[in-house]
């Protein structure tokens, strides 16, 4: 076969390929030497390189062709990011104006992969499962070498704004969600204490048992003015008040009054885990834990009037221990 630069193979019948064909081939040679995932990596930045050509082209038109008609041109390119493998790794990004130069126009493909919506559930996610900003690269999937060493986006301060600005949107939307179509059958209002900060936490409970955050709310049960606040919100977003519900509460006074106010026919429980808590707290700590074991099992009766008389007789006979009087001298202690 004729010597010819135009043809695929060579006098010795051999396939020859192209000169950028063998460099990416060579490239996924030696991420495929750092693991599979780095491979995919190599391969899908390859990819992107593509999709982004064809969608200039489309938007422009094959490269080296007059076109009198067309409504944008190509801009050159210059840096930009792209969102792969947790972290924002550096890509060449086409420009595109407009054909009389009045505007950019925007590459759909660059759009969806730039975006960084993906990135913060990421680092909410990793940040809710205890992974602290500072071991955050430690749990990110390898992605080669030379992609690792010009990413960017996994420093403790990024992480750190990252999850501070998905948090306060997930909170937005909680506190913005429409109830008027939510059947309960109980809701719990509790507080929480959050590092330094008191918070009240209202969640309803479905008829097959789904639990579903409500409200949350700064400040503490106690307060008068942050219960009410808390409950009438739930009411302003449209949940259900004129019917029977259970509401499952601390004890706090402010809070049953709220809960009154709000609801029309409400049924008000005390915890029983914030009672057991009440009650041990105030007693000595040689009998707090027979005092808990004694109230868990007269609240696993099933029939009140079983462990009603149970713990008022046990109740009427408990009298506090006295302590024992040490000796002046010292003496009549027992030896260890």
């Amino acid at each position: 076969m004729p010597k010819d630069t135009h043809h695929s193979y060579t006098d010795r019948g051999q396939l020859q390929l192209p000169e950028q064909v063998t460099v990416a081939v060579a490239e996924l040679a030696g991420a495929a030497r750092e693991g599979l995932l780095a491979l995919a990596v190599g391969t899908g930045l390859q990819v992107l390189e593509a999709l982004l050509a064809e969608d200039v082209a489309r938007l422009v038109g094959p490269r080296g062709r007059h076109n009198p008609d067309r409504a944008a041109v190509r801009h050159g390119s210059e840096p930009g990011q792209v969102t792969l493998g947790g972290r924002r790794v550096r890509v060449r990004r086409p420009r595109v104006r407009t054909a009389d130069g009045t505007g950019e126009v925007a590459v759909p493909t660059y759009q969806a992969f730039a975006s960084t919506d993906l990135l913060a559930e990421l680092t909410l996610e990793r940040m809710l499962a205890k992974l602290s900003c500072r071991r955050y690269p430690a749990g990110l999937e390898p992605v080669g070498t030379g992609v690792a060493s010009t990413a960017s986006g996994t420093s403790k301060s990024a992480i750190s704004r990252r999850f501070v600005a998905r948090t306060e949107h997930a909170l937005a939307e909680l506190l913005a969600q429409e109830l008027s179509g939510l059947d309960l059958v109980a809701l719990m209002v509790d507080g929480i204490r959050v590092a330094e900060h008191c918070c009240v936490v209202a969640f309803g409970i479905t008829l097959d048992g789904t639990k579903i955050p409500l409200a949350l709310a700064e400040g503490a049960t106690e307060n008068a003015t942050v219960a009410g606040d808390l409950l009438v919100g739930l009411r302003e977003r449209g949940l259900e008040v004129t019917r029977p519900i259970l509401v499952v509460i601390d004890g706090a006074k402010a809070l049953r009054r709220a809960v009154a106010e709000v609801f029309d026919h409400p049924v008000i429980q005390r915890c029983q885990l914030h009672k057991l808590r009440n009650v041990c707290d105030r007693l000595p700590d040689a009998v707090a834990s027979t005092v808990a074991k004694r109230i868990r099992r007269a609240y696993h009766l099933a029939d009140p009037l079983v462990a009603r008389p149970s713990w008022t007789r046990w109740h009427g006979n408990w009298t506090a221990p006295t302590p024992a009087r040490r000796p002046a001298c010292g003496r009549g202690w027992p030896r260890p």
